[in-house]
């Protein structure tokens, strides 16, 4: 059983950075993918990015260059950067854990999930 617990959303202007957090329970982090989604309202849950085991990192082109995932297994805890963001980035941001290597695109393939954190971007 992995508990995840997200933090660090908030308000941030257009062009600016956010730094978001999910700290997890459990002594097995480290063998767990992990994922990072968005929600909008409205919208379809999105995967913005993912982290393997080994920290090999991986963001869609909808969001490359801007959003990347990293891990401190020492610290159980998942991070999403976020830069030059843009007021469509305005969503609920959840980390999600998946059993595995490797990340997966799909949020069905991950076993357990954030309560998410809402970012929002303002024009």
């Amino acid at each position: 059983q992995v508990q995840l617990v997200e933090s660090g959303g908030g308000t941030v202007q257009a062009g600016g950075s956010l730094r978001v957090s999910c700290a997890a329970s459990g002594r097995t982090f480290s063998s767990y993918a992990m994922g990072w989604f968005r929600q909008a309202p409205g919208k379809e849950r999105e995967f913005v990015a993912g982290i393997s085991r080994s920290g090999y990192t991986y963001s869609p082109d909808s969001v490359k260059g801007r959003f990347t995932a990293s891990r401190d297994n020492a610290k159980n805890t998942v991070y999403l950067q976020m830069n030059n963001l843009k007021p469509e980035d305005t969503a609920v941001y959840y980390c999600a854990a998946r059993y595995n290597n490797i990340w997966a695109s799909s949020a069905l393939m991950y076993d357990y999930w954030g309560q998410g954190t809402q970012v929002t971007v303002s024009s």
